[in-house]
């Protein structure tokens, strides 16, 4: 089981609290919509990564960057063949998780999606601003 060095000993596709986040348009990740599944049972049971080792989603320390780049690429691949990676993403996205590979992204690359969604959102209240201005 994956153990996150972070905060808890849940898998890298399990949130901290349990609580799982709305599951969204799957579709906006180049996936198919989430299967129906028990709506009782947490998002998490079903994650590929469960079965995996834990250096597979998190770096040792002063990892070599060819060996964190091939690592991450692994993982990146469990995560592909995984039925609630958007779950994972989103979770990952709203906590957000620092650490690891969560539904497909990297730290960093979760950061960039942060901040494009930040940047996205502060055009839109601009947007509507303008309008309610011009009306």
């Amino acid at each position: 089981m994956l153990q996150p060095s972070h905060q808890s000993s849940q898998v890298a596709a399990v949130p901290a609290d349990g609580v799982s986040p709305s599951r969204g348009n799957a579709s906006a990740w180049g996936r198919g919509p989430a299967r129906d599944r028990d709506d009782d049972a947490p998002w998490h049971t079903e994650a590929v990564c469960r079965r995996d080792e834990a250096g597979l989603f998190f770096a040792p320390s002063k990892e070599p960057t060819a060996a964190r780049l091939s690592r991450e690429e692994a993982a990146k691949r469990v995560c592909g063949r995984c039925p609630v990676m958007v779950e994972c993403r989103e979770h990952a996205l709203l906590q957000p998780e620092p650490y690891g590979v969560w539904g497909g992204l990297t730290a960093a690359e979760r950061r960039v999606v942060l901040a494009r969604r930040r940047r996205r959102d502060m055009e839109l209240k601009k947007a509507a601003h303008s309008i309610a201005a011009a009306g």
